[in-house]
């Protein structure tokens, strides 16, 4: 019996039809057949945009990542500022899809996050997490986290323009800043359904755990 397979990627799932004696036959999503295999293609390409929202800077806060409507995720704190809210979304993103193989595409409109993991990081790693000035790096535990999170992963970031239309972007600012406005209403924000297969922690989720200016941590 001959069984081929292809796949046909979106932003999340890989559905694949597995042909068997010439006759195509559907056989699911996320690489998982009928007869229980997995395609030998190459691993799916996740695409996902990551945004903060801070009101007032610092102010309620809140971050978001956003892969599709079924998957996506928002968290965020009473007091905290943009630049936070940024590196958090996209720390959890990493978080999330920890438990996959695939390459990661970050679609981010902050070039803060982009520069600090993509060229300045291992520089503030050499120096002790100091900038070239000797000043202690801001933000330090969420660039920490961040640091450890994408170690041995496969990943790129594409910059994007904010508030232009982009549909992945305005749905994470969408998600994010509301999250901002939740807290700001002394409320919980809406976490969203996260992303398939990954772990469910609560407070990395909604992130009740603040950090302030210089990195270090406040509880509220």
């Amino acid at each position: 019996m001959l069984l081929a397979c292809f796949s046909v990627s979106d932003h999340r799932t890989r559905p694949y039809v597995a042909s068997i004696g010439g006759n195509p036959v559907f056989a699911g999503a996320l690489g998982i057949g009928a007869l229980g295999l997995r395609s030998s293609m190459e691993p799916m390409t996740i695409t996902a945009a990551a945004d903060g929202s801070a009101l007032g800077n610092p102010g309620p806060a809140g971050w978001a990542w956003y892969v599709d409507d079924g998957c996506w995720s928002a968290g965020g704190w009473s007091h905290a500022t943009n630049n936070q809210g940024e590196l958090k979304a996209v720390l959890e993103l990493f978080r999330a899809t920890a438990h996959t193989d695939d390459e990661l595409v970050v679609l981010c409109d902050s070039q803060y996050v982009i520069n600090s993991v993509t060229k300045w990081m291992p520089g503030w790693k050499a120096k002790g997490w100091r900038k070239g000035d000797g000043k202690p790096v801001m933000n330090l535990e969420l660039l920490k986290e961040l640091d450890e999170a994408i170690a041995g992963r496969r990943y790129r970031f594409e910059w994007v323009r904010g508030h232009v239309g982009h549909v992945l972007n305005e749905a994470a600012d969408a998600r994010a800043r509301g999250a901002a406005e939740a807290f700001a209403r002394g409320a919980w924000p809406d976490s969203g359904p996260g992303y398939p297969g990954a772990p469910v922690v609560r407070d990395s989720a909604v992130g009740n755990f603040a950090p302030d200016s210089s990195g270090n941590g406040t509880l509220f």
